[in-house]
Formats: C-alpha cells, structure tokens, sequence
C-alpha cells in the first residue's frame, strides 16, 4: 500500500523582514512542541543554525522548548539540522530555498515565507514541486507580530 503525502502548509507571513519568519518558525515549533510533536527544522546550517539555537530560548519570556543541534541531538523533541534525520518526526518545518530531500515520506512539512520576491519565488516553486509529486499543499496567510 502505497504511503499517502504528506501535509504541506505554507504560512504566508504579511511582511518581507526575516526576523519575522525566525519568530514565526520559534512560535510554531513551540505550539508543535507542546502538542507533543517531535520537529525538525531544516535551515541552511552555520550562522543561521547558532541564530535559531539561540531565538528559541529567547524569543519569548518564560518559553522552554529542548532541542538541539542535529550532530549533538539524542532523544530532544526538537532537533536543528542540515539534513532530515531518517528517524521519525512529525512535522519538519523548512527554512530553506528548496525542498527537503524525500519529502514524500515524510508526514508534515511546513514552510515559512516572507513577501520578500526572492523568497516568494523559491516557494513557488517548491508548491509546483510538492504538487507536482502528489501532494496538496496548502497556504494560509498570517499577520506578523512583533514580540511582546
């Protein structure tokens, strides 16, 4: 039997800035955390990996979420990576310009996307992508915040 798509949502965020997708993607990975999600983000690694590492303990006073770097993660909830992990995780949230390495058999993606063109063009893509392999990707258009 073969494996249904997976669930893709793209989150239009109303602004080009990118601090607003780091926010978005701390928020989202908290509200995953706490349905008891187990999530991997996949950014591009270096100064963007050590940036994120560092938001998710900060971008909001009195938020825990434990995670870690891929190369040093064990059993955290929340790992950070260049690379999606062959063990099973529940939502992979995608921080990067193309689409995760077999996708298709992962159960939730989630993109993050600025209205900044570039970034907006390398979502269209990837939507024509995830499509185009079977999957039904859908967007939902947010109102960025900013911190309280």
């Amino acid at each position: 039997m073969a494996q249904a798509p997976p669930r893709i949502d793209f989150y239009l965020l109303d602004t080009s800035e990118a601090d607003a997708r780091e926010l978005f993607c701390c928020r989202l990975t908290e509200k995953a955390y706490r349905q008891g999600y187990r999530v991997f983000i996949l950014n591009a690694g270096g100064a963007a990996t050590r940036a994120l590492d560092l938001r998710l303990w900060t971008f909001r006073a009195g938020s825990f979420i434990p995670h870690a770097m891929a190369a040093q993660a064990e059993e955290e909830p929340v790992v950070l990576g260049e690379q999606p992990p062959a063990a099973a995780i529940d939502l992979l949230i995608n921080l990067t310009a193309q689409c995760p390495d077999q996708w298709q058999r992962l159960s939730r993606i989630a993109e993050i996307i600025t209205q900044h063109p570039e970034a907006l063009a390398c979502a269209r893509e990837r939507f024509r992508s995830y499509r185009d392999g079977g999957a039904k990707p859908t967007y939902h258009r947010v109102a960025s915040s900013k911190p309280a």
